[in-house]
């Protein structure tokens, strides 16, 4: 199970965090910090997993960010890299080259395609074509 998704810049900003599990605010702020230090501090020749706590930290950097997401021990980690990987690639057909600046002014829209890709703390949808077409009603509706 996906206990939180976090997308954070290469200065540590937030720019998105989706919490699937209860976490207090200074346990989120905490969390954080942690993670922005574990992944920035990390050489680029190793894997992007890693032990956190009693979890296990997937993250992948593209560009200037850092899309991390938390999982259970014994979930899979190249399905949570892979589940990334889609979520960035829907991301930047929808925005058509997506850059940090359509995640802070779109993030309502980043938000309905990440609860597309993910339900409740699990992967729902890996079609790419069905979220976007599922993101094209959505735009229809406003």
């Amino acid at each position: 199970m996906i206990q939180f998704f976090i997308v954070q810049n290469r200065q540590g900003k937030t720019r998105m965090a989706k919490w699937y599990t209860p976490f207090s605010d200074v346990e989120k702020q905490k969390l954080i910090t942690d993670i922005f230090r574990l992944v920035t501090s990390r050489e680029s020749k190793f894997t992007n997993f890693v032990e956190f706590r009693e979890f296990k930290l997937v993250y992948r950097r593209y560009a200037g960010l850092f899309f991390c997401l938390c999982i259970d021990v014994d979930d899979n980690e190249l399905a949570s890299l892979e589940a990334i990987h889609l979520f960035v690639e829907v991301l930047d057909t929808y925005f058509s080259n997506v850059c940090e600046l359509d995640l802070v002014f779109n993030f309502w829209k980043v938000l309905a395609i990440l609860d597309e890709v993910f339900l409740a703390g699990e992967i729902m949808e890996t079609s790419k074509l069905v979220i976007q077409r599922r993101m094209e009603q959505l735009d229809k509706m406003e």
